[in-house]
């Protein structure tokens, strides 16, 4: 019986599956993007983000417990670099798997499995976060300053209408003036 044995063994020993795992995870680290059976891309995804949770808070003893598990000076490089700061507000969920069909010699299931801060279709672009909210017909003006703007608008708006008429009278009362001493 396998009572609580959640790791999937692939079909490996443990020196060949820690192999494979430290590999397809630099891998991953320096494509941000990779294909693989789905078996082995959900065995990464449970090997992986933990790691990704450890370059959260760069210490030497993080960098030393994951150079423990990756053994690729560069990986690190990048993962407490690059990646640290795009997944820095992310709570968890750093990896994707996408289903790629089947693989065409032995119709073996194909996954893509991806950092997701990395994917720009499935993420939104930061100029759309950005963008102020769409405006409703219901509800009532926001008190954050919404309201004294409003008033600066019309208020402004009536002293360009008045300026308006005022510069529209003056110059007709001028030239009735004209008109009246040129009678006289």
């Amino acid at each position: 019986m396998r009572h609580g044995n959640k790791i999937n063994k692939l079909s490996r020993t443990a020196s060949h599956r820690r192999a494979l795992m430290s590999n397809m995870a630099t891998a991953l680290i320096t494509n941000k993007r990779i294909f693989t059976t789905l078996a082995k891309a959900k065995a990464l995804r449970g090997y992986i983000e933990p790691l990704l949770t450890k370059c959260k808070t760069d210490t030497m003893t993080n960098r030393r417990v994951v150079f423990s598990y990756l053994q690729d000076k560069e990986a690190i490089k990048e993962l407490f670099g690059n990646i640290s700061n795009k997944i820095a507000t992310r709570p968890g969920g750093y990896t994707r798997v996408l289903h790629a069909g089947n693989r065409a010699g032995d119709n073996a299931e194909i996954a893509m499995i991806e950092l997701v801060d990395y994917n720009d279709i499935y993420t939104k672009p930061a100029k759309a976060a950005e963008a102020p909210a769409k405006k409703t017909r219901r509800g009532k003006a926001k008190a954050t300053g919404t309201e004294e703007a409003v008033v600066v608008k019309t208020s402004k708006a009536k002293k360009v209408t008045e300026a308006t008429e005022v510069q529209a009278v003056e110059p007709s009362t001028e030239e009735s003036v004209e008109t009246k001493s040129e009678e006289i």
